[in-house]
């Protein structure tokens, strides 16, 4: 970890060079206030021609860590291909090459498509398993952050109908540590209050909708309570979210993906983050995909992914701080 005054090292990736992702890169880092790009030495990583085509602010294309091939005036363009899917994990990979040697302290990784890594070859659902296992991080999560909400998933990519047959009451438990623990590391939260979802609906009504809650959630939160942490649930998630918009908890653990999501988007779309938790160094990235449909036309918003580099810089200076030694006395 580098001082705590020192400039912070950020890879920004250019996610699927056929979409948004090198020009909301782009207009990003040409929003950043003045103290904020005093506060960082920026690092492109993918193909200096894809930058070079988003035809916004004066970028250092000099400067970009390459990674991979795509050359936008030959390749497909505005869907996902196996060129692009390609080209996206190029980057991210030599951006997790980056952050492993410390050159980088935060990834901000802009959107890519689940199809195109599948066109490519690459086994992973998206970003976040690729970077849980090139990172050898023990465990990771996915938290998103946006309209005074913050919300991890216990499951991420998985079909619905698979939800309830992959919860397990030790994982839920480990959820919940790693949870608090980013809570305190990253966001600075000393004593995280957590509130965490039913599956069912009602959080199963006693079991009369679903007995998830009574065999996989109430074992794993009697035993995260008994090793101190403060944990509220299993609540019916309508009526978990307004509460926890209205402060009573400090981040919610929502059991599948658009049970999570849709509230914070509902609430944040356009200025919500996505933050993995778990890594050796902090990752943020935009809420929302490569919207292939307005490629292109440099009318794109780059104020999630503008967000996400702020919260990063954020989670960054709260690692170092809590790392630094005490003040000697006398």
């Amino acid at each position: 970890m580098k001082a705590a005054g020192a400039p912070i090292g950020v890879a920004l990736t250019c996610g699927d060079p056929a979409g948004i992702g090198p020009e909301i890169v782009a207009k990003a880092l040409c929003a950043l206030t003045p103290a904020e790009r005093a506060a960082l030495r920026p690092r492109l990583v993918g193909d200096a021609r894809v930058f070079a085509a988003a035809g916004v602010g004066d970028l250092d294309l000099e400067g970009v860590e390459a990674a991979g091939s795509f050359d936008p005036a030959r390749e497909p363009a505005h869907r996902p291909s196996a060129a692009s899917g390609a080209a996206a994990a190029a980057a991210l990979l030599r951006a997790i090459e980056l952050a492993l040697a410390g050159e980088v302290e935060l990834i901000v990784t802009a959107p890519v498509s689940k199809e195109a890594l599948r066109l490519a070859g690459h086994p992973w659902p998206g970003q976040t398993e690729a970077l849980i296992e090139r990172s050898g991080a023990a465990r990771g999560m996915m938290l998103f952050a946006g309209g005074g909400l913050r919300v991890a998933l216990a499951t991420r990519h998985v079909p619905l109908a698979q939800v309830a047959l992959r919860l397990r009451a030790e994982e839920i438990l480990a959820d919940l540590r790693l949870l608090a623990s980013s809570l305190r590391q990253d966001l600075g939260v000393p004593a995280p209050r957590l509130a965490v979802a039913g599956v069912n609906p009602h959080a199963g009504e006693g079991g009369l909708l679903g007995a998830e809650e009574q065999t996989v959630l109430e074992p794993a939160l009697a035993a995260a309570r008994g090793e101190g942490l403060l944990v509220t649930g299993p609540l019916p998630a309508d009526t978990l979210f307004p509460r926890l918009r209205a402060g009573e908890f400090d981040a919610a653990l929502a059991m599948y993906h658009d049970q999570g999501l849709v509230p914070v988007k509902l609430l944040s779309f356009g200025r919500g983050v996505n933050m993995t938790l778990g890594l050796p160094f902090v990752r943020t990235s935009p809420d929302h995909g490569t919207a292939y449909d307005i490629a292109g036309k440099g009318i794109a918003s780059a104020s999630s992914l503008l967000e996400a580099i702020r919260l990063g810089l954020q989670a960054v200076h709260q690692r170092r701080s809590a790392l630094k030694p005490p003040a000697r006395r006398g």
